[in-house]
């Protein structure tokens, strides 16, 4: 792995750390140490079979261009890949300060990092965006990091604010969102769903409309549609492989989908 930037060295930046990465085609237990820092990975070229450890079951993921993850500060993570294509992530440690700045200016108390995460696997242009900015702004001064740090605080601290319920039926649908962030291209059912987060289909269902606005069968469609369209703009896969990572059984049905929920058919997109 090469840095290719690093804001303390190349800006002189102190209130953001920000570093761009080559990875090598692969890695075992690339360790990753507990830090109190928001520590924000994306993906900008690539793509790359990824198992995260953090003590328990691994978790694959698949990185594309645009997906976007936050490791969970306080917790040890370890990172295994496979690299398809050269694999170049930009990432940014937002300072614990910040963070807790932000957490008392909304009101919060201690921040959900894990309905954060969840919340980030489904892609945000926002945070996506700046990002991709940021190693292009070396010239601007510790104040323009200072601010850059307080926003991207603020803003990932709102997401997932759609899932908020106490207990064990918050605890639920959270534990709902993230699994279809996290298992897109499978063929999910709303009773593989429910049976995963222990409540019945029709209690599960209840509780995620009064906590989303939403079906669980609209909200993950609406994940899906949201991944193609990153997909359509930041990668050169055909209809017919995005249909397939991003859960649709045929680039038909992917593009009936596609046209419902955004007036264009992904090639149309595409080309726009």
């Amino acid at each position: 792995m090469r840095h290719t930037y690093n804001s303390w060295n190349d800006a002189g930046w102190r209130s953001l750390l920000v570093q761009s990465f080559d990875h090598v085609s692969e890695a075992e237990h690339l360790p990753m140490p507990a830090v109190s820092d928001l520590h924000i990975a994306l993906c900008v070229a690539g793509n790359a079979d990824v198992r995260l450890y953090t003590g328990g079951k691994p978790v694959g993921r698949r990185w594309v261009p645009g997906h976007l993850e936050l490791m969970v500060p306080g917790r040890a993570t370890s990172v295994t890949y496979r690299a398809t294509s050269r694999l170049r992530t930009i990432q940014v440690h937002i300072p614990s300060s910040a963070v807790r700045e932000a957490t008392g200016a909304l009101g919060d108390r201690e921040p959900d990092f894990e309905g954060l995460a969840a919340a980030l696997l489904a892609g945000d242009p926002v945070v996506e965006q700046l990002l991709r900015a940021l190693p292009g702004t070396r010239d601007a001064g510790d104040l323009y990091a200072e601010s850059a740090a307080a926003f991207l605080s603020t803003h990932v601290l709102t997401l997932g604010r759609d899932v908020r319920l106490p207990g064990p039926e918050h605890a639920a649908v959270r534990a709902g969102v993230a699994i279809m962030r996290e298992r897109l291209a499978e063929p999910l059912t709303l009773a593989t769903i429910a049976i995963e987060v222990h409540l019945s289909v029709y209690h599960f269902v209840r509780v995620f409309r009064q906590t989303t606005g939403e079906t669980p069968h609209r909200y993950l469609t609406r994940l899906r549609i949201e991944q193609a369209r990153r997909l359509l703009s930041t990668s050169s896969l055909s209809i017919e492989q995005i249909a397939t990572r991003c859960g649709f059984a045929s680039p038909g049905a992917l593009s009936s989908a596609f046209l419902r929920h955004t007036g264009v058919r992904p090639s149309t997109y595409r080309k726009n």
